[in-house]
């Protein structure tokens, strides 16, 4: 592995290119979900079998599991609230496909909600600045599990109260955002265990690492936060916006995981009282922000995936 800057480098142009890829798999999967009858978290065998006889929602998902890859590499080389600013900044490319290729249209109180997040998440990569921050490899699974096992539970919950409310009769159209908090609280505690499985590869040769890695809660965490965020989230982004769903889902994976990885693989908070701030700051202003989107569309007709 790259030593010193020559290893920053190579974390920042794997982060990069997990950004594109990530974009564009999320951009072919919404484009072929379009053309997929509807789909139902209740019934997972149904929708995977529907998106995997779809060759455009395959390819989406072969670019989404090489940004996966990338990813990976990422967290070999650094701190995981760096990480986080950096995969962040690809909402700037997702919203531009999104508008290009899809045809996507935000409201005017979604456009500053969305530009008050790119503020947040700007503070928070500005605290990153010339911080030669720790990289932690692994965390106590006591600590681990008492922060994941509530977060999966608050999402499953959080999605399945969205699902109720969608089969309600004559309810206004949902912009989706209680949906992407869900699926962001998912993909939170997966990206503490693709970090836990980076540093597990990371610090044994393969022999010695692999048994360690499957004596630890890593996998187990990160094969079922891929099976419920496979199917929840394609059902999501099948009924609601993209440009609106990723930024808002980005966010809260943001947040959780600078959070949860702060504490549960001990790298610090910045000792500078103003990089303290700014990361503190940024993180409670991209939350208010999610707190605060519109919930309900005026504007869009209910979509039929909905419908009971």
């Amino acid at each position: 592995m790259p030593g010193g800057g020559s290893a920053v480098v190579w974390g920042v142009v794997a982060a990069l290119l997990a950004n594109v890829l990530y974009s564009t798999g999320f951009v072919l999967e919404k484009r072929a979900l379009a053309g997929l009858p509807p789909l139902r978290a209740a019934r997972p065998g149904r929708a995977l079998r529907l998106l995997a006889g779809s060759p455009l929602w395959v390819g989406g998902a072969l670019a989404l599991a090489l940004g996966f890859a990338a990813q990976l590499a990422v967290y070999r080389v650094l701190p995981i609230a760096a990480a986080q600013g950096l995969f962040v900044s690809g909402l700037v490319l997702l919203l531009l496909l999104s508008s290009v290729v899809l045809g996507e249209r935000l409201t005017a109180a979604e456009r500053r909600g969305v530009a008050v997040i790119a503020l947040a998440l700007l503070m928070m990569v500005a605290s990153l600045r010339d911080s030669p921050e720790p990289i932690a490899r692994t965390a106590p699974a006591g600590t681990l599990l008492a922060l994941c096992v509530p977060a999966l539970a608050l999402g499953l919950w959080l999605y399945g109260t969205a699902e109720r409310r969608a089969r309600r009769r004559h309810r206004p159209p949902t912009t989706g955002v209680v949906y992407a908090v869900a699926i962001g609280l998912l993909y939170g505690v997966s990206s503490l265990a693709i970090k836990g499985v980076s540093g597990r590869l990371t610090t044994a040769g393969l022999g010695d690492a692999v048994p360690a890695l499957l004596a630890s809660p890593y996998p187990y965490l990160l094969l079922l936060t891929g099976a419920f965020g496979l199917v929840l989230s394609q059902t999501a982004l099948q009924r609601c916006r993209a440009s609106l769903i990723v930024p808002v889902c980005t966010t809260v994976t943001c947040v959780f995981s600078v959070a949860g990885g702060t504490v549960a693989f001990g790298e610090p908070l910045p000792q500078d009282p103003l990089r303290l701030t700014l990361r503190l700051g940024g993180t409670a202003l991209a939350l208010a922000v999610v707190l605060t989107l519109p919930r309900h569309d005026a504007h869009r007709p209910t979509p039929e995936g909905n419908r009971s």
